[in-house]
């Protein structure tokens, strides 16, 4: 993950260049960075943004399907990307008791099972109690509400994702 990037060094990078720079702000799926490409020059971060958050909104219910699923389950304690492994310590994902890990297994494996991806949110400023009363709650919701939910969700990871690494120039 590289920092200290700005607009203007993206929209200056050849295609192979700017996906390995931002291509792993949308979960494993770098084809995002690579089709808003095209789309440069950009004029801030979140244009950038929006120009991805658009590629993902053309792509089929299949490759949106893929990039839900290209995200770890929320409190897992398997080997997780460095910007997941981030988050989720910034919400307290990291310290789960073992009763805490034990129940958030149980709804993950709930909600995976009622709407075939993983439980996705933007833990940035959440707590843990927060992370939980929100899988809570949005275990009642259809599998139609959560896929648009999940994708709303994965936008504002990616946006956090991007002004994270993006220089905001003035």
């Amino acid at each position: 993950m590289e920092t200290g990037l700005t607009i203007d060094d993206l929209n200056a990078m050849p295609r192979e260049d700017f996906v390995r720079a931002i291509g792993w702000v949308f979960e494993h799926s770098p084809w995002v960075a690579e089709r808003a490409w095209s789309l440069r020059p950009f004029r801030d971060t979140d244009a950038l943004h929006l120009a991805m958050a658009r590629e993902v909104e053309r792509a089929s219910p299949q490759e949106q399907l893929r990039l839900l699923g290209a995200h770890p389950d929320l409190g897992t304690r398997l080997k997780l990307s460095d910007a997941s492994e981030s988050e989720q310590a910034g919400a307290g994902l990291d310290q789960l008791t073992a009763g805490e890990f034990e129940l958030f297994t149980q709804l993950n494996a709930r909600y995976k099972e009622k709407v075939g991806f993983p439980f996705l949110l933007a833990v940035k400023g959440c707590g843990k109690q927060d992370v939980f009363r929100s899988l809570e709650a949005r275990l009642h919701a259809t599998r139609e509400a959560e896929f648009a939910e999940a994708l709303r969700q994965v936008y504002r990871i990616a946006a956090f994702r991007l002004h994270d690494v993006l220089s905001q120039e003035l």
